[in-house]
C-alpha cells in the first residue's frame, strides 16, 4: 500500500480543529458574482427519527436573452424507478392565499424510499407567498414567479420543506451481498436501476442525505432540463452554485458535508464540524458549512463517525470512517492523498479545499458514489485482514486479501479523480456518462503508474480494466458503444465493462498515439478551459485534436470513433474466454445470460474477480 505522501506536512486526528483560508460566500459576495446561483439552507436533523426540516433561500440569475417567469427544482428524493400507475396525477398548486398542499399523498411513496415534501414557497424580496405546483409525480417543483426576471437580473425565493429517509437493513450492505449481486448481474443480465434510497438513507446509525433539498434544474441551452431518467448511472445533473448550510443536530452527532466547516464563536471553535467525547451532551448544536462552485451538497451524520486527514498542497484530504475500521481508513487516506497529489500535478490544481472519502454502508450493487468534495465507499470493502475478526470469515474470503485490497485502492483513486472529472468539469451523467466515468477510471490507472511504476500499472490495467471487459464478454455480455446514454446499459456489470473500462482504455490508447507531452497538454487544456462548465464529447475530442500535429489529427478522430462509437472491443481489448466459460458452465450467448446452476461452480473465481467490478 501507499506510504507517506511526499510533501504532506502532517496528519491530524478528527477531534483537532481544521482551519481553511477559503471562506464560502455570503449573500453580499454572491451579489458581486452576479450570475452565480446561491443557496442558503437551514436544516434541522433528527437522526433517530430519520427526518429533517429545512428552509432554503435560493438566488438565481437569468443568463438568457429572454425574461423568465418560472423556476424549476428537482426533488430527487421523490424519484422512483417504477412509478405507481394508479397514483393520482401530482399537480397540486398552492397560491399566495394559502391552503394545504398534499404533496405527500400524491407521490405514492413506500416506506423503504426517501421522501421530500414542500411546505411553502415565498418571495425573499417581498415576503409574500408564491404559487407553485408539483409535477411528474412530485419530482419537479414548479415555482411561478409573480414578476418576470429580466435578462441579467436576479430573483430570490424561500422554500420551506421537510423530508425523511428509510432504514436500510444492514444485510443489504455486506460483502457477501455485494459479490452475490454482481454474480447475479453477470449470470442473468437483469436490468438494474438506481433508487433514491441509494443516496438518502440511514443504516448502522449513519445517515446519508445526498439529495435532501430542492435543487434548481440545470439551465442547459435555452431551456430547463426537467426530465430525470432512472438508470444504472447517476441521476443528479446540476450546475455549480455557492452554498452556505447551517445544520442543527444533536451535539453528539458528527457532521461531514461537501463544504468547508465555518468556524463560529465559543464551542464551535473546538469542533470544526466533528463530534468528540466532550460533546456527549444530548442537546442540539448548530454547525455551519459552505463552499463555492459546488455541483451538489451532501451531508453525512452519525455518532460513530471519526476522521483522519492530511494536507496535500492546498487541499485537505480526509478519510471518514466508523470507529471499528480505523486501520483500513488510514490506508484509504494514504491512497486518497497520493491520488490527489498525482492529479493536481498532472491535470491542474483542484478548486476545492477539501476532498473527503467517507465509509458508508452502501447497498449491494453500489460500491461507491460521488458528490462535490466528497466520495463514498461501501463499508463492505473496509476489511482488515489482520484483525482477529477475520478468523471467523470463510477461508474463501480470507484467501482473497490481495483482490479486495487492490479493489479498494483502485476505487479510492477513482473516487478522488471524480473531483476533477464530474465535479470541477461537469457533464450530464444521463446523456454522457463516459465523460466522467472513463476519465476517472483512467486517472486511477495513472495513479498506479506514478506511485508504483509501469509494471504495477500494467497489472492494474489487466485486472481492473481489461479483465472487467473480458469477464463481461465471457459471461455473454454484448459489446456496445461507450457513448450511449446511461439508460441503455442494463446493469452495473455492463456499465463498468463498457463505459468505465472500455472508455478508460480509449484514453490509454490515445496516450500511446500522441505521446505524453501532447497528451497531457491536451488534457490540461481541456480541464482549464472547462472548469465549472458542462461539457460534451465534442469538447473532449476537440481538445485532443487541437493538441495533435496535422499528421495525427485524422488518427485522433479515428481513435475516438473506434473506441467510443463502434463495437471493436474484442479486437482492441480481449475476446470472450471460451475455456473459462466452459469450466464454469456458463453459456456465452450474447445478451442471454448464463446458466443459473453456475452459482454452484463459481467459488473462488468470483470472489477473486467480481470484487473488482464496480
Amino acid at each position: 500500500m501507499c506510504g507517506a505522501v511526499p510533501g504532506a506536512s502532517h496528519e491530524r486526528a478528527s477531534h483537532e480543529r481544521v482551519s481553511h483560508k477559503h471562506e464560502p460566500p455570503d449573500a453580499a459576495q454572491a451579489d458581486k458574482k452576479g450570475a452565480h446561483t446561491w443557496y442558503q439552507i437551514n436544516l434541522t436533523l433528527d437522526l433517530d427519527a430519520r427526518s429533517y426540516t429545512g428552509l432554503e433561500r435560493v438566488r438565481w440569475t437569468n443568463r438568457d436573452d429572454h425574461p423568465a417567469s418560472v423556476l424549476y427544482f428537482h426533488l430527487y428524493s421523490n424519484t422512483r424507478a417504477q412509478r405507481n400507475a394508479n397514483a393520482p396525477a401530482s399537480r397540486e398548486t398552492q397560491s399566495n392565499n394559502g391552503g394545504s398542499n398534499n404533496s405527500s399523498s400524491s407521490v405514492g411513496l413506500a416506506e423503504d424510499e426517501p421522501r421530500l415534501e414542500i411546505i411553502g414557497v415565498s418571495s425573499a424580496a417581498k415576503d409574500t407567498s408564491i404559487p407553485y405546483s408539483l409535477d411528474e409525480q412530485a419530482t419537479i417543483l414548479r415555482v411561478n414567479l409573480r414578476e418576470p426576471v429580466a435578462p441579467g437580473a436576479s430573483t430570490e425565493v424561500f422554500i420551506k420543506f421537510r423530508g425523511s429517509v428509510p432504514e436500510i437493513d444492514s444485510e443489504e450492505t455486506t460483502l457477501s451481498s455485494h459479490v452475490l449481486q454482481q454474480v447475479g448481474a453477470a449470470l442473468r443480465s437483469e436490468r438494474e436501476t438506481r433508487r433514491a434510497r441509494d443516496l438518502n438513507f440511514r443504516c448502522r446509525g449513519v445517515i446519508l442525505l445526498g439529495t435532501a433539498y430542492p435543487v434548481l434544474a440545470t439551465r442547459y441551452g435555452d431551456d430547463w432540463q426537467r426530465k430525470v431518467e432512472m438508470s444504472i448511472g447517476d441521476m443528479v445533473f446540476t450546475e455549480t452554485a455557492d452554498y452556505r448550510v447551517k445544520i442543527d443536530a444533536p451535539a453528539d452527532v458528527a457532521l461531514f458535508t461537501s463544504g468547508e466547516s465555518i468556524i463560529g464563536p465559543a464551542r464551535e471553535e473546538a469542533t470544526a464540524g466533528t463530534a468528540t467525547a466532550a460533546d456527549a451532551n444530548p442537546s442540539s448544536k448548530a454547525r455551519e458549512f459552505g463552499g463555492a462552485n459546488l455541483r451538489d451538497f451532501a451531508i453525512v451524520a452519525g455518532r460513530s463517525l471519526r476522521a483522519t486527514e492530511r494536507r496535500v498542497g492546498d487541499v485537505n484530504v480526509r478519510s471518514i470512517f466508523m470507529a471499528e475500521h480505523e486501520t483500513t481508513a488510514r490506508r484509504v487516506l494514504n491512497v486518497a492523498a497520493e491520488a490527489a497529489r498525482v492529479y493536481a500535478a498532472r491535470f491542474g490544481p483542484l478548486p476545492y479545499k477539501t476532498i473527503s472519502v467517507v465509509e458508508l454502508p452502501l447497498v449491494a450493487g453500489m460500491s461507491s458514489t460521488e458528490f462535490a468534495g466528497l466520495g463514498a465507499m461501501a463499508s463492505a470493502f473496509y476489511v482488515d485482514f489482520d484483525s482477529p475478526l477475520m478468523r471467523n470469515l470463510p477461508e474463501i474470503v480470507r484467501e482473497q486479501r490481495a483482490s479486495l485490497e487492490d479493489s479498494l485502492e483502485f476505487t479510492v483513486a477513482h473516487l478522488v479523480a471524480h473531483q476533477w472529472w464530474g465535479a470541477a468539469v461537469g457533464n450530464d451523467p444521463a446523456r454522457n456518462p463516459v465523460l466522467d466515468e472513463a476519465l476517472a477510471n483512467w486517472s486511477a490507472l495513472l495513479y498506479y503508474q506514478d506511485v508504483y511504476g509501469e509494471a504495477r500499472a500494467q497489472i492494474a490495467l489487466d485486472d481492473q480494466l481489461r479483465g472487467v471487459y473480458k469477464i463481461y464478454r465471457t459471461f455473454g455480455g454484448e459489446d456496445m458503444e461507450a457513448t450511449r446514454a446511461a439508460r441503455d446499459y442494463r446493469n452495473a456489470f455492463q456499465y463498468a465493462a463498457i463505459v468505465a473500462s472500455k472508455g478508460a482504455l480509449m484514453f490509454a490508447a490515445l496516450r500511446r498515439l500522441l505521446g505524453d507531452e501532447k497528451y497531457f497538454a491536451a488534457l490540461g487544456n481541456y480541464y482549464r478551459a472547462n472548469i465549472f462548465s458542462i461539457v460534451e464529447v465534442d469538447d473532449l475530442r476537440n481538445a485532443f485534436l487541437a493538441a495533435a500535429p496535422p499528421a495525427q489529427k485524422r488518427d485522433v478522430a479515428r481513435l475516438f470513433a473506434r473506441w467510443l462509437n463502434s463495437k471493436r472491443g474484442d479486437e482492441d481489448i480481449a475476446p470472450p474466454d471460451p475455456n473459462l466459460a466452459a469450466a464454469l458452465g456458463v453459456k456465452t450467448n450474447a445478451g442471454k445470460g448464463g446458466d443459473h446452476n453456475a452459482f454452484t461452480r463459481l467459488g473462488k473465481f468470483f470472489w477473486q474477480q467480481m470484487t473488482r467490478i464496480r
